[in-house]
């Protein structure tokens, strides 16, 4: 029987990790496995409602300790919605930004205590944590120039270039604090070349989960 298994895509703002994320369900989805997909924040009711808040350019003056809050909030009731149960019963499940997020943005981004980050998480997670985090990297100067040529920009995004720097930073710490669980993964080539790495990082875990399809000949 098939285990549960938990997939986090992690990195910075312009990294491509949504793009990713996307692709890879549909590669997941091609090979008979249907993984549940939670975005954060997001991906409930009260979730969807939190990103419009946190993300809203014309908000006024949101504190580190707020702002951290309420992303601690979304993710707690998408853990209690979806992923508790997805894993429960045994299901992929694919998580565009956790925990991780809080820790890299609002505690070493925004200096939030790190401590208290990592604790209101446990918390609010039962101490769930992903069995496989990749951190999608690029350096800040690529990234802001992928943010500008899409517009848009949300709260976050308009940051200044520290801000983006020490996030950055900050990821690249917990992978190399911590290398059995992160996989660090260069995420400057074009897209197709970053997801085939990505595919290859995340297969042999879905191997041992018992959900990877018996037939080994189509590996892409």
């Amino acid at each position: 029987m098939a285990q549960g298994c938990m997939v986090a895509l992690e990195g910075g703002e312009g990294s491509g990790k949504t793009t990713q994320g996307r692709l890879l369900d549909t590669w997941l989805r091609d090979h008979g496995i249907q993984p549940v997909v939670v975005r954060e924040p997001g991906s409930t009711w009260l979730g969807e409602r939190l990103r419009t808040l946190i993300l809203d350019p014309s908000a006024p003056g949101i504190g580190p300790e707020a702002e951290m809050l309420l992303f601690s909030a979304a993710r707690a009731q998408a853990v209690r919605e979806h992923v508790a149960p997805a894993l429960g019963r045994g299901a992929v499940v694919l998580c565009d930004r956790f925990a991780d997020s809080s820790v890299a943005y609002q505690g070493y981004g925004l200096g939030v205590d790190v401590a208290f980050v990592r604790s209101v998480n446990e918390q609010i997670t039962g101490g769930l944590r992903p069995d496989l985090t990749v951190v999608l990297d690029v350096p800040c100067e690529v990234a802001a120039l992928r943010r500008a040529g899409r517009g848009g920009a949300d709260r976050i995004e308009r940051r200044g270039a520290d801000y983006h720097e020490r996030v950055r930073r900050a990821y690249l710490g917990l992978v190399e604090a911590c290398p059995a669980r992160y996989r660090l993964l260069d995420a400057t080539a074009p897209v197709p070349q970053v997801q085939e790495a990505l595919r290859a990082i995340v297969r042999p875990l879905l191997r041992g989960r018992g959900h990877w399809p018996d037939c080994e000949a189509d590996l892409r």
